[in-house]
């Protein structure tokens, strides 16, 4: 069994997070089936998030009765200190528990820290002192709000993207934590479905000791292919380096990563974090699944795109997103047409 340490927080679990976003698609009845049944075969890292609608109620539920055997991380989006108790509150409540193991600011625009005026990082303290949070976290997607928050020395995890694709910049973050002991988790671990060998993303994420990857589970199957790995992990050899390599030769470059952030601000109400990369998700899945009429309607949603600058200037990687758009709908366009040919 392949484990890992967190950093100064000294959790040490398996090399499998469970990542309960997709949790929230699915009824409480299987969510609980899902849960119960990671937590029996050796998983015991879960992370959710107070925006993650029901995920944090869905876990209270199911397990609850061995919460002092399992490590709970979930994320605060509040930007001042009243939002921070209230979503504090509620995410005990819903997960049944009196202490979080890792809370993070969830992918805030700037490091929170004293004396900023936002009465954030004070809020956490004090809950830390209150016994309702045992460390204290941040996730993002921006370079630089992560390097502030490893060099600022006030934070024991970082929860960033990160696998086989990521840039150098990206494996930077890793050894920054590494030099720091501080405890990094890969969310993205399968970059938003692009990935579709998690053997090959398990491998890759072997090869660094330092770090937690945070796998996003939303059905039994998908589950079983991890829990495999527990007993018989996957190692790096030439087969899975072919696959790596084959991938980061078609993959690399501007590709939107899914992260959504860029969605609530769009006034034609495009699906952007699945449009965007549509090209790559016909290609790297049944192309069957992106071709149905709902898939058609969201795709001509794109149509609507008035072109205002708003997902360009959210995405925390730069990207052109409304070319990105324009050039994954014609080839939407173009295998719908039977012009070009996919799996």
């Amino acid at each position: 069994m392949v484990t890992v340490t967190l950093g100064s927080t000294g959790i040490k679990v398996n090399k499998n997070g469970f990542g309960a976003l997709p949790i929230q698609r699915v009824s409480h009845e299987e969510s609980a089936l899902i849960l119960k049944k990671a937590f029996k075969a050796g998983i015991t890292f879960f992370d959710t998030a107070r925006f993650y609608s029901d995920s944090e109620e869905k876990i209270g539920e199911a397990l609850s009765d061995v919460r002092s055997q399992l490590f709970i991380a979930t994320k605060t989006a509040a930007q001042h200190a009243d939002a921070f108790w209230k979503d504090l509150e509620t995410s005990l409540g819903l997960l049944k528990t009196d202490y979080i193991d890792i809370y993070q600011f969830h992918n805030p625009s700037f490091c929170p820290k004293p004396g900023d005026g936002t009465g954030l990082y004070e809020a956490m303290l004090e809950a830390k002192a209150q016994g309702k949070v045992r460390h204290i976290g941040i996730t993002n997607h921006r370079l630089n709000v992560a390097k502030e928050a490893i060099e600022s020395g006030l934070y024991e995890t970082l929860q960033f993207p990160f696998n086989y694709l990521a840039t150098k910049e990206e494996h930077e973050l890793v050894s920054m934590c590494a030099e720091k002991n501080m405890g990094f988790m890969s969310m993205k671990a399968l970059s938003g479905g692009l990935i579709t060998n998690s053997k090959v993303a398990y491998a890759y994420q072997a090869e660094y000791d330092n770090v937690l990857p945070i796998w996003g589970i939303q059905k039994e199957s998908e589950l079983d292919e991890f829990i495999s790995y527990i007993s018989n992990p996957p190692v790096m050899d030439d087969e899975i380096k072919a696959v790596i390599a084959h991938d980061q030769k078609e993959l690399a470059g501007g590709f939107c990563r899914g992260c959504g952030y860029c969605m609530p601000t769009c006034p034609a109400k495009i699906q952007i974090n699945t449009c965007a990369r549509m090209s790559l998700l016909l290609r790297r899945s049944p192309s069957e699944m992106q071709l149905t009429e709902k898939g058609q309607a969201m795709m001509k949603k794109i149509e609507d795109c008035i072109h205002c600058g708003q997902c360009t200037a959210h995405c925390p990687y730069g990207l052109d997103t409304p070319k990105l758009l324009e050039e994954n709908y014609k080839d939407y366009m173009d295998v719908l047409a039977g012009k070009v040919k996919v799996n």
